[in-house]
């Protein structure tokens, strides 16, 4: 109970519609609720001016911090017990390592085209709700590492990496 957590990350465009979001809590059983929680969430905070600095905000006994960059609204949520600096510190490693991904031009076109990175830059931020990782560099580079790697040609690859390319391409066989 003493360690920090995420409740959620949240990242939506400029209408309140989910672009990446990562839940760590079992407080929204359903995607129903979840997406109920999102829409009041953007309706709370779209006319608030969070552009150059991160807001602090209650919202439904959770705190959030929240920061807009063109037509893209970053989330984080925490417990409503949460220190407001662990929750703005993982905003902003969250911001900055997007922003050094997708290479400075930050709106949802470039974030959905570049989807799997994001994903893949929250799974490095946060596992379970417990934070990992807050230094965007640290982020950014993990994540381009697994892009590389996935990249690679097999016969590039060590037998562990062509062997975990070959358990993930039967996985996403079998969930087809």
């Amino acid at each position: 109970e003493s360690c920090p957590s995420i409740k959620n990350i949240l990242l939506l465009d400029s209408e309140g519609n989910r672009v990446a979001v990562k839940y760590y809590s079992d407080e929204w059983p359903n995607n129903s609720v979840k997406e109920a929680f999102e829409k009041s969430l953007f309706t709370k905070t779209q006319k608030t001016n969070a552009r150059t600095e991160a807001e602090i905000a209650m919202f439904e006994s959770h705190i959030i911090v929240y920061k807009f960059v063109q037509d893209l609204h970053f989330f984080v949520t925490g417990a409503e017990n949460e220190n407001e600096l662990i929750l703005v510190t993982v905003l902003q490693g969250f911001f900055d390592a997007v922003g050094l991904l997708l290479r400075g031009t930050v709106d949802k076109k470039e974030a959905l085209e570049n989807l799997d990175l994001i994903l893949l830059c929250l799974d490095e931020i946060v596992d379970g709700g417990i934070i990992l990782e807050t230094d965007a560099n640290v982020i950014a580079g993990k994540v381009a590492s697994h892009s590389i790697d996935a990249a690679a040609a097999l016969s590039e690859q060590t037998i562990s990496q062509a062997l975990a390319t070959a358990r993930e391409h039967l996985a996403r066989s079998l969930l087809k």
